[in-house]
């Protein structure tokens, strides 16, 4: 096995890794996020989107491309330390790091068999869902339902007694 640093790639190197693996028959899941620290519900995604191929891959988002997105004061932790986290899970094969808006271009450069994304989504709704389409990417909505945050998570912490 793998450790977590090993498995964060560059996306010419990941691309070159999954044209491997679909030659030996290995289907790839792509799924992704910004994962400003990691929480149950990601926990829960993450293992959903893994069981419905061989390899999973997640796409972190970058700094930059996640304060349009979320704010100016995010996120809280930096594209690394998130990279990381993710690396860290063991349903988690390889991580990239992606600067662009959404992942379309992801999805046109490794194609995925799947792209696995969360139950605060439809099949209909997933933005990338036409780029999917023209591609045969299948779209899977997984993992369990929307009650987790990092959002909710810092409201909790707020909220908690100080001792």
């Amino acid at each position: 096995m793998r450790i977590a640093h090993e498995k964060i790639v560059s996306r010419e190197k990941l691309a070159a890794r999954l044209a491997s693996a679909k030659q030996r028959g290995q289907r790839i899941v792509l799924a992704n996020g910004v994962f400003d620290t990691l929480h149950v519900g990601h926990t829960r995604y993450l293992s959903a989107a893994k069981a419905e191929g061989d390899l999973l891959v997640v796409a972190v988002n970058s700094d930059s491309s996640v304060r349009p997105l979320k704010g100016p004061n995010k996120p809280i932790l930096d594209e690394q330390a998130r990279a990381l986290l993710v690396a860290a899970l063991r349903a988690v094969d390889y991580v990239v790091i992606f600067p662009e808006p959404n992942i379309e271009k992801l999805l046109e450069e490794l194609r995925p068999d799947v792209h696995a994304k969360g139950t605060d989504y439809s099949a209909d709704s997933v933005p990338e869902h036409a780029v999917a389409a023209r591609l045969g990417i299948r779209v899977a909505i997984v993992g369990d339902p929307k009650d987790h945050s990092t959002r909710s998570l810092f409201d909790a912490i707020r909220k908690a007694p100080h001792v």
